[in-house]
């Protein structure tokens, strides 16, 4: 196991998520992959939006921006064009990166600018009250729907594939081993790489939605990803966590990858490298 700890701003500390809050195993996952890329901090650039997703880019030792609501992908797209010798990397959650932010987030895709984000999904507006969110599943209580979600939600991973991202995962807070393989996989990707991350918030999403804690929550959201459900079923590793009945239809993994010219921004060029 990495120690990540050259990779942080321990002054920065103690950092401010709520207990049981996953971002902190994305964090993790996310500077276990520098670390195995062999990445020079220096030309790592993190960019990050506005929301508890974004606070992690306060925590890396690397460089790091943030951008105003839901424009960390425009800001990411400059600095790429501007520096393209830097891996940049572009953390969001699912306010930030699909309701303000989501035409900076599918034209981005669509140029297959060569950048990876990782989009934080954890169904709810967690920095601002819990409002309802893109991701907020139908009939879920929020601050905006105490009598239940009446929208539909949609897919991160089927409206990138829609707009033309060249690789497209998603991964569960609860797997945090396949998320460091898979963050590697995009960060290699040339071209505009996606990956949702799927962990819910336990102070808002799980209060209002009676979905316990943050290990009961992690357990539950394993116990729906079609790769991890079945071997879950009959395993208990917190005794004090109940066993939820295996809900499997998540599809995680990488969903599509493709090889496809990368824009450069040069006249309006792209290049073929891979």
């Amino acid at each position: 196991m990495t120690d990540v700890r050259k990779y942080l701003r321990e002054w920065a500390m103690p950092h401010v998520l709520c207990p049981g809050c996953a971002h902190g195993i994305v964090l993790k996952s996310f500077l276990e992959a520098v670390d195995q890329l062999q990445l020079d901090q220096d030309k790592v650039a993190m960019v990050a939006g506005i929301g508890c997703s974004s606070r992690l880019a306060g925590y890396a030792d690397l460089c790091t921006m943030h951008g105003t609501h839901g424009r960390a992908p425009a800001f990411a797209t400059g600095l790429k064009l501007a520096r393209p010798d830097l891996d940049v990397v572009v953390v969001s959650g699912d306010g930030d990166g699909l309701a303000i932010g989501g035409n900076h987030l599918i034209h981005a895709a669509r140029r297959n600018i060569d950048i990876t984000v990782l989009l934080l999904n954890n169904s709810i507006y967690g920095m601002t009250g819990g409002q309802v969110a893109p991701t907020t599943p139908q009939g879920a209580i929020a601050s905006t729907s105490p009598g239940g979600n009446s929208e539909a939600s949609f897919d991160p991973c089927r409206l990138l594939t829609g707009a033309g991202a060249s690789f497209v995962a998603r991964v569960l807070a609860a797997t945090p081993i396949e998320m460091t393989k898979t963050i590697v996989e995009a960060m290699s990707h040339p071209g505009f790489a996606f990956i949702e991350i799927v962990g819910d918030c336990p102070e808002y999403f799980g209060r209002y939605n009676k979905a316990g804690g943050g290990a009961e929550m992690l357990n539950f959201i394993a116990r729906q990803g079609e790769s991890v459900a079945v071997p879950l079923t009959s395993k208990r590793f917190v005794n004090h966590v109940p066993a939820p009945e295996p809900r499997p239809g998540l599809r995680t993994g990488v969903l599509n990858r493709e090889i496809r010219p990368v824009y450069s921004g040069v006249r309006g060029a792209v290049s073929d490298e891979a």
